[in-house]
């Protein structure tokens, strides 16, 4: 009988996630046509398929690649420019006066060294909103990276659109340049409650469920923000949404911090899904979310990095090891939040927040999108679980091999799909007109 003719991706541990963290020693990975054929022992998968190359990792923990619910990719061009701030003021006093001069060339470039920063640090998809999201594209296709993408939506101009009605011209726009591309979804994208209307939030949400996409808005970031809602609408920003029926299994909060228990209950029963992003939490002080509650009342939480301008980084395992840590000494309890819960938030959790479920597992018939861990790093030795170093003793530099879709985008800390050095050039221009329009 003839072998499938494949790609093999060997190494000294595999690690699944999603099969109770199941760890398989000697382990090799057959990939074809952009996807995983099958898994197992090297000894079984070198017998079973006939390899036209084979990827030799070593000593290494290959894993699922890390998917980030949440990010404003393109934002690394204001990274460390308004730290220290409270929410509302680092963003009205200095990040919104610096976009409002923004170009596509320039969210291209930011988003194109975000997508860099990912890539090293095993990170294969996301879920964007930002401005001029068509840059942001342009970006994930040049890099190989996979992603979620979508033109965010206020009740004023910007310089993507001049008006309301523009905006969904510019959303369409996007659905058609993301339409049959493998790694490019499109989604709708309104900013949050406070800086839309109930009109627009209705709008968004119809053209969402006509084009069958991910609707996905910042929700109940902090106490001020509701304190705001309450003010000018009324009702707290969950409410808000309740009454006017956007709270849907298609429907992803971002942040979710203020929430009380009705709130917690009805995210449940409604289906929808949470971005969890401890670090910009902590950094703007917004507070701390309920993700053990969420989690054990059945909620579906994934984990994001939010942009890198409130982060200041776009490192998925650090923000595991943050999410763990805070939910331990806000609690007072070391049992809140295990290693193994924050793993899947990170993986198949937020790959059901970006509705791409086959994301964030290596299982046959999911994209081959994966990331490899060197355990040759000093802090990685010696190795008991896997989840425990994933999430408390990696920091995102052992990485060594990241894949998209059957193809690898860096290995060894060489980007395969970038010219690295001219990147670094033209983030060093961004610094030069970040500097010459805030001040």
């Amino acid at each position: 009988m003839d072998r499938t003719v494949c790609q093999s991706i060997v190494c000294s541990n595999l690690l699944l996630p999603s099969s109770r963290s199941e760890t398989i020693a000697d382990a090799a990975v057959a990939v074809g046509g952009g996807q995983v054929l099958a898994y197992g022992s090297r000894s079984r998968i070198m017998a079973e398929f006939a390899s036209d190359h084979v990827e030799e990792l070593g000593n290494c923990l290959l894993m699922p690649g890390l998917v980030n619910a949440h990010s404003h990719v393109a934002m690394t061009y204001l990274r460390g420019l308004a730290d220290d701030l409270p929410l509302l003021t680092w963003l009205n006093e200095h990040i919104f006066p610096v976009e409002q001069n923004l170009t596509e060339e320039i969210v291209y470039m930011g988003a194109l060294l975000g997508c860099a920063e990912m890539m090293a640090l095993g990170t294969t998809a996301f879920c964007d909103m930002y401005l001029l999201e068509k840059g942001v594209a342009r970006a994930v296709d040049d890099s190989g990276m996979r992603a979620v993408l979508g033109e965010v939506q206020f009740m004023f101009p910007t310089p993507a659109y001049g008006s309301v009605d523009e905006s969904f011209d510019v959303v369409r726009e996007l659905f058609d340049i993301c339409r049959d591309h493998p790694r490019m979804r499109a989604s709708v994208k309104p900013h949050s409650v406070y800086l839309t209307t109930p009109e627009l939030l209705t709008r968004c949400f119809a053209l969402a469920e006509e084009m069958d996409s991910l609707f996905d808005l910042h929700a109940a970031e902090s106490k001020a923000e509701t304190l705001q809602c309450l003010e000018n609408l009324g009702n707290r920003p969950i409410e808000h949404l309740e009454k006017l029926g956007l709270l849907t299994p298609r429907t992803l909060l971002d942040h979710c911090v203020d929430l009380s228990e009705r709130e917690i209950r009805l995210l449940v029963k409604t289906g929808c899904k949470i971005s969890h992003n401890p670090e910009s939490n902590m950094k703007l002080a917004s507070g701390v979310a309920p993700i053990p509650a969420l989690l054990g009342a059945g909620a579906v939480v994934g984990l994001g990095t939010d942009g890198v301008a409130s982060n200041n980084n776009l490192n998925m395992f650090g923000e595991m090891t943050s999410a763990a840590l805070l939910q331990k000494v806000h609690a007072l309890d070391p049992t809140a939040l295990p290693a193994g819960d924050v793993l899947t938030m990170a993986t198949e959790g937020s790959a059901a927040c970006l509705l791409w479920p086959e994301l964030g597992h290596i299982a046959p018939g999911c994209p081959a999108d994966m990331t490899a861990l060197d355990l040759d790093k000093p802090n990685m030795r010696p190795l008991y679980d896997a989840p425990s170093h994933c999430v408390y003793a990696a920091t995102g530099g052992e990485v060594c091999f990241t894949m998209v879709q059957g193809e690898t985008i860096y290995r060894d800390g060489k980007f395969l799909t970038l010219d690295y050095p001219a990147l670094l050039q033209e983030a060093d221009k961004l610094s030069q007109w970040v500097r010459k329009h805030s001040a």
